[in-house]
């Protein structure tokens, strides 16, 4: 199977079902042996294109992950940034806003960590956390001070949704490049992996009371995600909803995807102009004295 992005990418204002997009496909890999010369080849290559991202210091990437819990966004995080150089690239994780983060807008705290030109960002969950958990636990929005808070949801999250684009947009068209994975994992599956986080010691760690609460809103999740994909997948900054419940096939598809993405920019070391060639030149020649 070739890797096709535009089989996993959402269309600009198109209705999202979530129910129609599939959470497994099969597989790209024949075994787990090539599974690893695959993945190896993408995260080689990537490299490649980190070093070529940072010497035309010309764009910014900025790589934002969404899923419900246990997708594996860690594991894809890890698996695919593997060989990228760690000076050109930062991750950052999302989660409770801090009292001094509540005092400002809610895109304020991440706007802080976004990447300069020349790296690449992740985000591990982001500001669309602001439609999506404090979507479905409303009263989250109490803590956050709003002055005056639309008593219509409708025109919050529309609001809100409009806020967003308009920042990827602004982002854009200053030279940084947005892609936005939701890892699409079925509630059977997320039921598998959270068994598994019990049953191993060296994964208990990972697994929470908390976890099994928030599976309680499994359809108000999927509604949310689904108006938001919809509302705010653009050609500035789309999604791709990555099948999940293969975990090994979800990474090689992201990496194809943010592969695409890195060579659409046609991305070339700096020319050498003559001046600086002969300056060069001369501290050559300074040298091999």
């Amino acid at each position: 199977m070739k890797i096709n992005a535009k089989d996993f990418r959402v269309r600009e204002g198109g209705e999202v079902n979530l129910k129609k997009w599939p959470t497994i496909v099969d597989p790209v890999y024949k075994s787990k042996e090539q599974y690893q010369e695959l993945l190896s080849e993408h995260v080689a290559q990537l490299s490649s294109q980190q070093q070529l991202l940072y010497a035309s210091n010309r764009y910014a990437v900025l790589l934002i992950f969404q899923a419900m819990d246990a997708a594996g966004k860690d594991g894809a995080i890890k698996h695919v940034m593997s060989g990228v150089n760690p000076q050109g690239c930062q991750v950052f994780s999302f989660k409770h806003p801090s009292p001094a983060e509540l005092q400002h807008d809610f895109l304020w705290r991440t706007t802080r960590d976004l990447p300069e030109r020349g790296r690449i960002g992740i985000f591990n969950r982001s500001y669309y956390e602001e439609v999506l958990i404090v979507r479905v636990h409303r009263n989250i929005l109490r803590s956050e001070g709003l002055p005056d808070t639309p008593r219509d949801d409708k025109v919050l999250w529309r609001d809100r949704y409009r806020s967003i684009a308009n920042l990827e947009k602004h982002l854009y068209d200053n030279g940084t490049r947005i892609v936005k994975f939701y890892l699409h994992l079925s509630k059977d599956e997320q039921r598998k992996r959270f068994l598994e986080r019990i049953d191993e010691p060296e994964k208990n760690f990972k697994f929470s009371l908390a976890d099994i609460e928030e599976r309680k809103f499994w359809r108000h999740y999927m509604k949310a995600y689904e108006e938001c994909l919809g509302a705010t997948s653009t050609s500035a900054a789309p999604w791709y909803v990555v099948p999940a419940d293969d975990k090994e096939n979800a990474r090689l598809i992201i990496s194809r995807i943010v592969l695409d993405t890195l060579d659409g920019l046609k991305l070339t070391y700096p020319k050498t102009s003559t001046e600086r060639r002969q300056e060069l030149l001369a501290i050559r020649k300074r040298l091999a004295k």
